[in-house]
């Protein structure tokens, strides 16, 4: 792949619209193949339908889509815009005692404090006040849950999970940025040969949008709404700011933040549960690879923007893509591909001696899945740890 980028980055300049073009491409393809198995999963484990799934699938796809075109253009810079992961993953935790009303409520209740965040320039302090191993460790335990559920399908699916888990391992070893994309495929194929890949599903459609009116009710806010703010500004946001800054892009953050926030209060009842700025596809478009100019580099982004926007019109075929899949093979990609984040929020929980102990209770409890009154795991395990940490320092 770096190969084909510097090659086509080599033609005359009248074709220097094809290496960002290709970066924005392979953007989109991670993204989606690394974490679109997750978003359609929590979809389905809140009692979504076909049609509102779609609809999910739309509102993240035009939210992303306007976001990375909007804010790349305005300050000439890669800016991509990208739902949570890690949120995702919340979602699937806390469903079952959980509406797909109430989570919508919870995802209007978190798109507003990430709002309120940037229009009153209290992202940075805000941030400050949750110390970064706390952060790191709730979003580690948050990943476990669904990490654990994917290998618990290994007993009966071992013939399909084995073989990508094997792909996964060595990807990881020869090209990295790579190794979901190459075991999904895997996956996909075992499951053709196997039979259990329902082919019959598949069809082209446009998606419409569903409209759910949000219920709000305190403890799912404090167990879902509250934990999906945190582990949106502390996994995806300020991660993104700290690549785009580390790339040679001060960009204001409150501007970018606001703007993602309020595109997110806009779609949150038709489905798009978070969007942020971009944390595990940034690089892609930062890269020298994406163009040997760094002033040119947001034209990668501004094309993933546009095939976010068009992913998102066709939900509907998304959707029916992954109802095809059998769920073994959902379940496996998606657990695969969170296993990198999983690690690295553990290094970061763990590396400060000080804050070691808070952190790894924060860790267990939110992995726990324990609920008190109502309340998630994750909640708890932030205040707990939280109150380690306090009676620590005194």
């Amino acid at each position: 792949m770096r190969t084909m980028l510097r090659t086509l980055q080599a033609l005359p300049r009248q074709a220097d619209w094809l290496a960002p073009l290709l970066a924005g491409f392979v953007t989109v393809l991670v993204g989606y193949t690394s974490s679109a198995a997750v978003v359609f999963e929590a979809a389905r484990a809140l009692g979504a339908n076909s049609a509102q799934i779609a609809s999910w699938l739309l509102a993240l796809g035009v939210g992303m889509g306007v976001g990375a075109l909007y804010l790349s253009i305005k300050y000439r810079a890669p800016i991509n815009v990208a739902w949570s992961t890690p949120g995702a993953a919340l979602l699937i935790a806390a469903a079952g005692d959980v509406s797909l009303a109430q989570a919508t409520g919870a995802f209007l209740f978190s798109a507003l404090l990430i709002w309120l965040c940037g229009v009153t320039g209290v992202f940075a302090r805000l941030l400050e006040v949750i110390p970064q191993s706390l952060g790191a460790a709730l979003l580690a335990g948050i990943l476990l849950q669904f990490t654990l559920h994917a290998f618990e399908l290994l007993p009966q699916a071992w013939t399909l999970l084995l073989p990508m888990l094997a792909v996964y391992l060595l990807m990881r070893r020869l090209q990295p940025r790579y190794a979901v994309v190459f075991s999904f495929a895997v996956g996909v194929l075992l499951s053709a040969s196997q039979g259990t890949l329902r082919s019959e599903l598949l069809s082209i459609q446009l998606a419409t949008p569903v409209w759910v009116t949000p219920e709000f009710a305190w403890p799912v806010l404090l167990g879902v709404g509250l934990p999906l703010f945190l582990v949106t500004m502390a996994s995806q946001n300020l991660p993104g700011v700290a690549a785009l800054r580390g790339g040679g892009y001060p960009v204001p953050v409150s501007s970018l933040i606001s703007t993602t926030g309020g595109l997110n209060l806009l779609l949150a009842p038709f489905g798009a549960f978070s969007l942020n700025l971009s944390a595990i596809t940034a690089a892609l478009c930062i890269s020298p690879d994406a163009h040997p100019d760094p002033r040119k580099r947001y034209l990668a982004s501004s094309f993933a923007g546009v095939l976010y926007l068009l992913l998102g019109v066709l939900g509907a075929s998304v959707g029916a893509l992954f109802m095809a899949f059998p769920r073994e093979l959902v379940l496996g990609i998606a657990g695969i591909a969170l296993l990198g984040s999983v690690g690295n929020g553990l290094h970061q929980a763990l590396v400060d001696e000080r804050q070691r102990e808070p952190a790894l209770l924060t860790f267990v409890v939110t992995a726990s899945g324990v609920s008190l009154w109502g309340i998630g795991a994750a909640f708890w395990g932030i205040v707990l740890g939280a109150l380690a940490l306090l009676i620590q320092r005194r």
